[in-house]
């Protein structure tokens, strides 16, 4: 299954995508009205991590497509699937935003700064983006589950270095 096919699938029945674009942010409104003071506590603080990479992920996917649909391929973004290319962006902001609110984004387990993650998520994106393109990995073992598993190889990986990467620069004081 190529991503082009998984857009069509996913834009075929478009209700699950919007449901779950809608609900993350609304879960977190909620989510901040049940623990306005204990936000930063230990059940409460997972319960958002997890929101936030349930938003950030494919909201940082979609502006890596954006990207790479304005840049290196000649395509118009008014011809694109706004729910695979803004909703998700739209998502992502408003949940972050929600969020930020009640807690700092470095209360949340697995986070130092948001925008580490988002950067490392689109560079693991790029990444897989490029090995797509090339079709290296695509024509040996071909489908869409194992890309997705290669960028979730990759994803750790690159996230381990980069906190090895960071406690290495915090020791020799650098900033």
């Amino acid at each position: 299954m190529t991503l082009q096919q998984l857009f069509a699938q996913m834009t075929g029945d478009p209700l699950p995508i919007i449901f779950y674009f809608l609900a993350i942010p609304i879960f977190a409104v909620v989510l901040n009205w049940v623990t306005k003071g204990e936000a930063h506590q230990s059940p409460w603080n997972y319960v958002y991590s997890v929101l936030v990479f349930m938003v950030c992920v494919p909201g940082t996917f979609s502006v890596v497509l954006c990207v790479y649909s304005m840049f290196f391929q000649p395509q118009s973004m008014l011809n694109v699937n706004a729910l695979v290319y803004f909703l998700p962006i739209v998502s992502m902001i408003a949940t972050v935003m929600v969020v930020t609110r009640n807690i700092q984004m470095r209360a949340i387990p697995g986070f130092d700064k948001l925008s580490s993650l988002v950067a490392l998520l689109a560079v693991t994106f790029v990444a897989i983006l490029l090995i797509q393109k090339m079709r290296i990995f695509t024509v040996f073992f071909g489908s869409f589950w194992h890309l997705a598993g290669l960028f979730l190889v990759l994803f750790v990986v690159m996230r381990l270095a980069w906190g090895r990467f960071m406690s290495s620069s915090d020791k020799a004081g650098i900033r």
